[in-house]
């Protein structure tokens, strides 16, 4: 029963995150490593209210808005591999969250 590592990596910087994306993906042709994806998830858009005031009158600052991009890559057992991928230093603009699951194979009985 392989184990498939599942990478989340987001970041508001779309060039960075898909220069990051690139790398791994390289990497992984490299070693010969099996990975599906990366499987892009549409743009988040942020807006994050600002509550400071301008003046005595009440104004406000405009509201903050930002994009979130995600992408999603799955690496099919080679576990030494994406654990040397998931503790590796990533640029300071791009997030990652790694998870392991343990898939049985179809019509295995387990």
């Amino acid at each position: 029963m392989p184990f498939v590592t599942t990478l989340t990596l987001t970041s508001g910087n779309h060039d960075q995150l898909d220069e990051t994306v690139t790398e791994i993906k390289q990497s992984a042709e490299r070693k010969g490593v099996e990975l599906k994806g990366p499987h892009p998830k549409p743009p988040t858009d942020l807006r994050v209210p600002q509550s400071k005031t301008l003046g005595p009158d009440g104004g406000r600052f405009e509201s903050w808005h930002y994009t979130v991009y995600t992408r999603t890559i799955e690496i099919v057992g080679y576990e030494e591999f994406a654990r040397s991928v998931a503790q590796r230093s990533f640029p300071g603009g791009v997030r990652v969250e790694a998870g392991v699951e343990q898939r049985t194979q179809v019509g295995s009985g387990a």
